[in-house]
């Protein structure tokens, strides 16, 4: 039996079920990242949006950090550490996406929604 004082009232219930796929399909590679900024367009979602941006950041925080790999001894280092901090990011921005939790991946989620807010 569904709890009937859960956090989310109807009316967010709705939106977040409506973009709960989109969201999803922002964290499958970059091409389901444009994919869903794509179908987000059409009809906009702000669960959806909320994580694409959080998608956004964590693929341009890879691209980052590719970069910095080219950094003879250090910057592997460096990028080693830091690809696998984005894959667990990743992956808990799967999974809040997954529950409807509309929760920032840890560390760098809340500046990922600041640099991005005009998505």
């Amino acid at each position: 039996m569904e709890n009937p004082h859960s956090p989310i009232d109807n009316g967010g219930s709705n939106i977040v079920n409506d973009g709960k796929n989109i969201a999803i399909i922002a964290y499958l590679t970059i091409i389901g990242l444009i994919i869903a900024f794509v179908l987000n367009n059409e009809k906009r979602n702000d669960f959806a949006t909320y994580h694409i941006r959080q998608s956004l950041g964590i693929f341009l925080t890879l691209f980052v950090i590719g970069i910095v790999n080219y950094i003879p001894y250090i910057g592997w280092i460096i990028s080693s550490v830091g690809a696998l901090l984005c894959i667990i990011l990743w992956i808990i921005g799967i999974i809040n996406a997954a529950n409807g939790n509309k929760k920032p991946v840890p560390i760098l989620g809340e500046q990922y929604n600041s640099l991005f807010s005009g998505i």
